[in-house]
């Protein structure tokens, strides 16, 4: 199986190590993520999205933005305590 090597923050890279353990590698982990939101994300569903952010100013753009990595944040500490439990 052919490899490719990717650059992840430091905190990127510590989630994934916690979601990993011991008894999987992070191709498994990252392939894990995939189906679970493949599930919630069609690409039905991505299509409505299509040309939203054209005509934002880039004060709205970064509101946009900013909650969107507060989204990410939580649904990281949901899966972290979904691991822990």
């Amino acid at each position: 199986m052919a490899s490719i090597n990717i650059s992840l923050t430091k905190e990127a890279y510590n989630f994934l190590k916690m979601l990993k353990g011991r008894d999987k590698s992070f191709s498994e982990v990252v392939l894990e993520l995939k189906e679970k939101d493949a599930k919630k994300c069609t690409g039905k569903s991505l299509l409505k999205y299509a040309g939203v952010l054209k005509n934002l100013d880039a004060k709205k753009f970064d509101k946009i933005r900013e909650n969107l990595n507060e989204g990410f944040e939580k649904r990281q500490e949901e899966i972290f305590n979904d691991r822990i439990r």
